[in-house]
């Protein structure tokens, strides 16, 4: 009976239940949020009227934005057709007087060249129109391209218009501009505020902060219902925002700014208290900051309790177990979180059982590993071997031969047999069969060939300068075979040169930058500049430098033969026995494995 009870009770163990216990008594202070429900609104409110008001200034102004737009649109619909009449100002002054006639809304159009003398315009006279002290053109030479600027009197209409100046290019060299004017009445009359909104007035102005319409009357200046103590340039960067500021007259007054044409004009809404209920948002708002912030903070720390409590503490401790086992701690499967919820209990043991699975087969396959590593060895060990066996044998030949070109011809086979002998028993000794020590081969070949070829007495001098580098097997046989070539023939052509007293020969394998490799054998020459021979040596060089894919260069340098070899490394694997493991959380502080 009581282990029936018991499974239908077990659904309590696990981490949702367990959580929603706890989050439930955080929850619980939740019903104090009722006595500020009306701050909230209040805020809300206030929020809901700065949208309404800048939703307003933007109608308002939507059909100035309209006009302007259909201007910019119609200046550039004219550039083309200028472009083609501009040698023939007659044609294009027809142009803009029919663009006049056909069109109700603009007063003026016409284009300007940079000199400020214009034939082609709709003025409809036949004598050429100076804009030179006209101050839209002094604005635009000021500052060239599209331009939307307010004139207190035309240069043609002479009446107070809103000018539109479009630039016209040909090919990239400017020629002017395409201007066209509306009146300012027009433009006015477009505001839209007619929706009982009492004190309510309209400003536009451009990207230069210089007005061109406004909603003012004779009772009240424009000044009056502007923002004290700011240029309408410092507005730009309110763009789309509600603020409250003292207006000219020093009212407090609610004001928006909404682009009308981005980047060139934009509307200023000014708004009377009244219109704007300030008066019902000026409520403390002190409870509304301090109450939320103490449910917040005990409901944090409810729910961070319980959180740790049942979720954290067993993250750690699989966290930890992981983080032992992948560092390489494999004396035992690490053991299962018996007391966790029963979605942590899940995953450690998953883990259990997989860490369980991987030791075995680690197991397993070390021991194969190791068992291949001894074959491949004592392969490497009977190569060698046979390798000196056959040199032995070419040794034993070459002595019962009395032609000294077959003699040094047996000579060369078997050093480069002897070579590859040592390569290969460098890599039975070696610890990681993958990975060849190069400095160390070529030290060894270079002092078996010193001890065969030199005889005692000489008094050859040879220098090394063997840096540490590791290769694969793939790139070690053919730079050890290429270094006894080229040691051969350093030891063959080596000559006293001029001012020294012995030959010399010297080999260094260097690694002057990452991932690159250069092997330099050099030797002295004698007076006679005989450096090197070109028989099968340097082909076999050629041939073991194109298998390293690198580039060597051979030449004289002062008195002396130099072969350099340059070549990518391929660096071999020479990690150490233990697992190198970086663990994303092991350079925090305090961080334990």
């Amino acid at each position: 009976m009581l282990r029936r009870i018991s499974d239908r009770l077990d659904f309590t163990r696990k981490l949702g239940f367990r959580l929603g216990a706890l989050l439930s008594v955080a929850i619980l202070p939740l019903g104090l949020i009722s006595l500020i429900q009306n701050f909230n609104l209040v805020r809300e409110a206030e929020r809901g009227v700065e949208l309404a008001l800048l939703g307003r200034t933007s109608s308002a102004a939507a059909g100035e934005r309209a006009l302007l737009q259909s201007a910019l649109g119609s200046a550039d619909a004219l550039g083309p057709a200028v472009l083609e009449s501009l040698d023939r100002p007659q044609v294009c002054a027809d142009l803009m007087r029919n663009f006049i006639e056909r069109s109700a809304t603009y007063v003026f159009a016409g284009f300007v060249p940079l000199d400020g003398i214009s034939t082609c315009n709709s003025s409809g006279g036949d004598q050429p129109v100076d804009f030179t002290q006209s101050e839209g053109y002094k604005r635009f030479m000021e500052e060239p391209g599209t331009l939307v600027t307010s004139l207190q009197t035309g240069t043609v209409t002479r009446r107070p218009v809103v000018l539109v100046t479009q630039p016209l290019y040909r090919d990239r060299q400017m020629l002017g501009y395409i201007g066209l004017s509306l009146t300012t009445e027009l433009l006015r009359s477009t505001h839209n505020i007619t929706f009982g909104t009492e004190g309510a007035r309209i400003v536009t102005f451009n990207h230069r902060g210089e007005i061109l319409t406004s909603d003012s009357d004779a009772e009240t200046s424009t000044q009056d219902i502007l923002p004290q103590n700011m240029s309408l340039v410092d507005l730009l960067s309110r763009t789309e925002t509600t603020f409250k500021a003292r207006a000219g007259n020093g009212q407090t007054r609610t004001f928006t700014v909404v682009p009308a044409v981005p980047g060139l004009v934009y509307a200023l809404g000014s708004w009377s208290p009244r219109t704007a209920s300030v008066g019902l948002f000026q409520l403390s708002r002190l409870g509304a900051v301090t109450i939320p912030m103490a449910l917040w903070l005990v409901s944090l720390a409810v729910a961070y309790f319980a959180v740790f409590r049942m979720v954290l503490r067993h993250i750690t401790v699989l966290r930890s177990q992981m983080r032992r086992f992948a560092i390489g701690n494999r004396s035992e499967p690490p053991p299962v979180l018996s007391d966790a919820p029963t979605e942590i209990f899940d995953v450690s043991q998953t883990f259990h059982n997989m860490a369980r699975i991987l030791i075995r087969d680690e197991e397993a396959m070390e021991e194969a590993v190791a068992e291949k590593t001894v074959l491949l060895k004592e392969v490497h060990h009977r190569v060698k071997n046979n390798l000196q066996l056959i040199a032995s044998i070419i040794n034993m030949q070459s002595r019962v031969i009395d032609d000294p070109d077959a003699k040094r011809v047996l000579r060369s086979v078997q050093d480069r047999v002897a070579a590859l002998a040592t390569i290969y028993r460098n890599l039975y000794q070696a610890e990681h069969l993958d990975a060849v020590e190069a400095g160390r081969l070529i030290c060894d070949i270079v002092n078996q060939m010193v001890s065969a070829s030199v005889e005692p007495g000489s008094d050859l001098r040879v220098e090394t300068h063997i840096e540490t580098l590791v290769l694969l097997p793939d790139q070690a046989v053919p730079l050890s075979l290429l270094a006894t070539e080229a040691f051969t023939n350093a030891l063959k052509y080596a000559g006293t040169a001029p001012g020294q007293d012995a030959p010399w020969v010297r080999i260094s394998l260097t690694s002057p930058a990452p991932g690159r490799g250069v092997l330099e054998i050099a030797n002295s020459i004698d007076r006679t500049g005989k450096a090197g021979g070109t028989g099968l040596g340097s082909q076999l060089i050629e041939a073991f430098t194109t298998q390293l894919e690198g580039e060597a260069t051979t030449g004289i340098e002062g008195d002396s033969f130099v072969l350099r070899l340059e070549f990518a490394v391929q660096a071999g694997n020479v990690a150490a026995d233990g697992r190198n493991v970086v663990l994303t959380s092991a350079a925090r502080a305090g961080a334990r494995h």
